[in-house]
């Protein structure tokens, strides 16, 4: 397998990953951009298609039909490959995104916990956290 083919693997991968995750909208956002720019489309387009392959995925995962989740992974695999052969300095975006989406390989190996919390003022306790065991949040005389 040619670098450019195991780059566009590794996309397609994270890309599929990331779309039964929280932070999908920021992920579809961004690749969108990333198709975008090269086919000198409509980012609402490509972000478009991008959903309907997250709602195919997810039916998909949900009646237990790992074909059709592979297939919407080669697909991405493909158009990825596609673009980075028409633009080889889209490879170098390719690579920084997949690094950002990359879990961290710090010295702890018990997990890592990503949370972003949007939508609004927040009118109560956040918590983030890996493990949460007994938790009493104000005064629990009350």
């Amino acid at each position: 397998m040619d670098e450019l083919t195991e780059l566009a693997a590794a996309g397609a991968t994270a890309l599929v990953t990331q779309m039964v995750t929280d932070g999908w909208a920021q992920v579809r956002d961004r690749v969108g951009a990333f198709f975008a720019r090269r086919r000198g489309s409509d980012e609402e387009a490509v972000q478009g298609e991008l959903e309907r392959s997250r709602a195919d995925l997810v039916a998909a995962r949900d009646a237990g039909d790992e074909d059709t989740a592979s297939d919407i992974r080669d697909e991405w695999r493909s158009r990825l490959r596609r673009t980075l052969r028409k633009d080889p300095q889209a490879v170098s975006e390719l690579r920084a995104l997949l690094d950002e989406l990359a879990p961290s390989t710090g010295a702890r190996t018990d997990g890592t916990v990503h949370n972003t919390i949007s939508g609004g003022v927040q009118h109560g306790t956040v918590i983030q956290a890996h493990t949460v065991g007994d938790l009493n949040i104000g005064d629990s005389r009350r």
